[in-house]
């Protein structure tokens, strides 16, 4: 390039050299003939500076090409054909979503998935607790497969929970009006018949409740979830409100818990699980209590740095300040992961008794948090109390952490990966497949069919 560049430079000084400045013509004084030499140079400057950027396009674009393995050029070749020789117009959108679909359906695993622009937002919207329904989560067949709508789960400040509806609580009908009530307990039907109706559309339940059937009326609503309870047997909290921002005493305490005994429901990590749980952790210390009743079924996880806010309250064993509370073993490197303080002390005694509830929707940080606490002696399998559901008696078996990352940072689409095994943060337990089961020491709760039935068996289970 240096020999080159001084070759060009000789040329250009020569041309610059004027071939006369003498009157010619008659003793006529004509311009110089340079100058026209002198245009001509940056001519010809110009189209060589095009040609060397040329040049460099070229080389890099074929360097580019060159990189790219057989199969993805091939696939550009066949884009190619396609759009060039096709009979019908396949437009972009309908190429790469197929190839996207088939990245998601054929290819990953179930949790790694190619997310539009939408989807990506609707997945943060729904973590950050920003929902739309009547919020309830069903368990919509029996052991023998036999079809049931049973409430597992209402969800905070929803739609449902200001109606009165109840886990236990089973779906039986549904319609706009009294004499149309359609008698169904087969989720699709119901599924069908909500995806009617208007948001604000008033419809009728035919709900189950304690071996009585009644009416409820309730509406499809845009809400902010809550994700935190906190219940004794005189007194109960959660978040309520418009933006789900207001800490307020409920009525709806806790009666079968022991005197000395608090409970705290997680059912997501997301939202506002973080600040919730604090504010529960302080009318725990406030209200006196000893023991403590961490409920995690249906909590299929969610953040992971929520989880590590939540493991700082629980670090038992240990002198460190930010104990490990996981470890996430990827391709090629590990990396670890810190609760973020370790307050153990400000909120239990040395006796203090932590029990966990847990059933095969408990999945995920969740189980990293039972983890947490099994590795740091907070508590013990003889502590945990699984919930039958579906005649299964498991947590869900998810070790695995999942990375999001953008594709383009203007439409906003991304691709969520399995990057990582989870391994708990002592004994390196990976649950992943498997989950926490009957046969590691852990009590069970049989299903029940009664308002908050399942809680109260497992209440029963644990201080019988």
């Amino acid at each position: 390039m240096e020999e080159k560049n001084m070759q060009e430079h000789q040329i250009e000084q020569a041309r610059e050299t004027p071939q006369s400045d003498l009157p010619q013509n008659g003793g006529e004084r004509v311009p110089a003939p340079v100058k026209k030499h002198k245009k001509a140079k940056k001519v010809w400057k110009i189209i060589g500076h095009i040609f060397l950027a040329f040049a460099i396009f070229a080389s890099g674009a074929l360097t580019f090409w060159l990189s790219l393995d057989k199969g993805m050029r091939k696939l550009i070749w066949i884009k190619d054909r396609i759009d060039s020789d096709y009979y019908q117009d396949i437009s972009n959108e309908q190429f790469y979503s197929t190839i996207f679909d088939a990245i998601n359906d054929d290819l990953l695993d179930s949790y790694s998935y190619y997310m539009s622009a939408d989807e990506f937002e609707a997945s943060n919207q729904s973590l950050a607790g920003n929902k739309g329904g009547i919020g309830v989560s069903l368990s919509t067949a029996t052991a023998e497969n036999e079809a049931r709508m049973l409430i597992t789960r209402v969800s905070g400040n929803s739609p449902a929970e200001a109606a009165g509806l109840c886990e236990g609580d089973r779906i039986v009908g549904f319609g706009l009006t009294e004499d149309g009530i359609v008698e169904s307990q087969i989720f699709s039907e119901f599924s069908t018949f909500l995806d009617g109706l208007e948001t604000s559309q008033p419809m009728l339940l035919k709900i189950l409740s304690d071996g009585e059937e009644k009416l409820v009326t309730v509406s499809k609503e845009h809400y902010v979830e809550n994700y935190v309870f906190y219940r004794t047997n005189t007194v109960s909290y959660g978040f309520t409100g418009k933006n789900n921002t207001e800490w307020k005493m409920k009525d709806n305490p806790l009666t079968a818990l022991p005197d000395h005994v608090a409970y705290i429901r997680l059912t997501q990590f997301g939202g506002n699980v973080t600040k919730g749980f604090a504010l529960a952790m302080e009318r725990f210390r406030v209200d006196g209590k000893k023991d403590l009743i961490l409920d995690l079924r249906g909590n299929t996880g969610g953040y992971v740095e929520d989880m590590q806010n939540v493991a700082s309250y629980f670090g038992k064993n240990t002198t460190s300040n930010k104990p490990l509370a996981l470890i996430a073993d990827g391709k090629g490197k590990d990396s670890n992961y810190y609760a973020r303080g370790n307050y153990y002390s400000e909120y239990f005694q040395e006796d203090s008794r932590i029990c966990v509830l847990g059933d095969v929707n408990t999945a995920s940080a969740s189980e990293c948090l039972i983890g947490f606490l099994l590795d740091y002696g907070a508590t013990t399998y003889a502590d945990i109390c699984l919930s039958e559901l579906s005649g299964v008696a498991k947590t869900f078996g998810k070790g695995i952490m999942q990375t999001t990352y953008y594709l383009d940072w203007i439409e906003q689409d991304a691709i969520k990966l399995t990057t990582a095994e989870i391994r708990w943060p002592v004994s390196k337990t990976s649950i992943h497949g498997r989950g926490i089961l009957p046969e590691d020491g852990t009590k069970v709760a049989k299903e029940s069919y009664e308002k908050e039935g399942a809680l109260l068996a497992a209440i029963a289970q644990l201080y019988s």
